[in-house]
């Protein structure tokens, strides 16, 4: 899945690849290691790395944010599962949405199989106005874990670890507080694995994908 999403991500030109690995078992950070030094499949990658076990993945995006400095960023997590040329398009309009003066194009979801979504509540034009952790709002998307953001996003960041918050999505919300513009992008299907036995489903999920791509 690591390899997977460099992959996808030089693919969207990418200028540099920051990961945070835990220091509970050494095969991650050896890989890590052999890609910095020797490239992927033939490719020199611009890798950097952390090793580090953290409580949250909050505090992981915290740790990473002293790379995420010079400009826009896309941050995922390694498990999160989605169609290759669907991320391209979200990359442009990424791209687009900051130049209009955007704050944070986030990856959302109508397919729900995640055991504890965060649900996202926008407006007709996709406008983000909320996230929660019940539906109690009738929301049509959920968080797909994959948010492009700019360097606003840091100073809130900074405000959640502050006041000792921990979680992505308690960050999220406070995007939200702090009046950032926030919009959502809709990916027809995100899968989070979780399990052992949702690798198998993530398999077919892509292995159907790259069919459809090649027979079209």
């Amino acid at each position: 899945m690591i390899d997977r999403l460099i992959r996808i991500f030089m693919d969207c030109h990418a200028s540099e690849i920051d990961v945070i690995c835990n220091d509970l078992t050494l095969d991650v950070s050896e890989h890590l290691k052999e890609i910095a030094e020797n490239g992927l499949c033939g490719k020199k990658i611009p890798l950097k790395y952390i090793v580090r076990t953290t409580p949250s993945s909050m505090h992981s995006f915290f740790e990473l944010s002293s790379f995420l400095t010079d400009g826009p960023f896309v941050l995922t997590t390694v498990d999160t599962i989605f169609k290759e040329e669907e991320f391209g398009e979200y990359i442009a309009k990424f791209e687009q949405f900051v130049k209009d003066g955007g704050d944070g194009l986030m990856g959302v979801t109508d397919f729900i199989d995640d055991e504890k979504p965060l649900y996202v509540n926008t407006d007709a034009k996709m406008n983000i106005t909320g996230f929660y952790d019940d539906n109690s709002n009738h929301c049509q998307y959920i968080s797909g874990g994959i948010y492009g953001l700019t360097g606003s996003a840091i100073d809130t960041l900074k405000g959640c670890m502050d006041r000792g918050e921990s979680r992505m999505r308690n960050f999220q919300r406070g995007l939200v507080t702090d009046g950032r513009k926030l919009k959502a992008y809709n990916f027809t299907k995100v899968l989070d694995i979780d399990h052992a036995s949702d690798i198998q489903k993530a398999e077919d999920f892509i292995n159907l994908n790259n069919h459809r791509e090649v027979r079209e």
